[in-house]
């Protein structure tokens, strides 16, 4: 839909602009609430409770996130999509999330590598931006140094006394939430049936 309006002192083209950037910004974020939310209901294992409890806060912050995007992209002109179908269309290019029920520490493996994503997202929106709208550049960074702490949190849970995280090296999620697992709770993950016992 091409917008009709902007803010005074913005070119509706540059307005624009601005929206498409922060609807995948909105999308990622939408998308980002629901991995929390997941986590918040299918952690399991020592540690539970703490986790349960932190993702509902994440999931609170990121909604007011969400909240203030959609609401610049219509204060630009624009309209904020929401819904399912757009939220799977517009987020930014990434995995989905690879878990269901999970042991804390394979949870949070997981969650760092979706934060990784979440926060580089962001800062390329920011570079995006700052040359077009210094008011959406400033939203932006408000937002990534939310995101980072919540990051921290998670990587608070996963990295040693000299601040070396579990996931350090690994790309995926899948991979990163084995490292963690295998760092962090080894008591969790199953060692490999021995072939010699299975021919006896």
């Amino acid at each position: 839909m091409k917008h009709m309006y902007a803010p005074a002192g913005i070119e509706t083209g540059d307005a624009e602009k601005v929206a498409t950037i922060l609807q995948e910004r909105l999308a990622t974020l939408v998308d980002l609430s629901l991995i929390l939310k997941h986590v918040h209901w299918n952690v399991i294992g020592p540690g539970f409770i703490a986790v349960h409890q932190m993702m509902d806060s994440q999931v609170e912050s990121t909604r007011g996130m969400i909240d203030t995007v959609a609401e610049r992209i219509t204060t630009m002109g624009g309209v904020a999509a929401g819904l399912a179908q757009q939220v799977t269309e517009m987020r930014q290019a990434g995995d989905d999330y690879a878990l269901g029920r999970g042991p804390v520490a394979a949870h949070l493996g997981a969650l760092d590598k979706v934060y990784e994503q979440t926060c580089s997202g962001h800062r390329t929106a920011i570079e995006q931006v700052g040359s077009i709208d210094p008011v959406t550049e400033d939203l932006l960074i408000s937002q990534l140094a939310g995101l980072e702490l919540n990051h921290w949190f998670v990587r608070a849970h996963i990295s040693d006394t000299n601040g070396r995280l579990a996931t350090h090296g690994t790309i995926s999620q899948l991979d990163a939430a084995t490292a963690a697992t295998y760092a962090m709770q080894p008591e969790v993950v199953s060692e490999p049936e021995d072939e010699d016992e299975d021919e006896d």
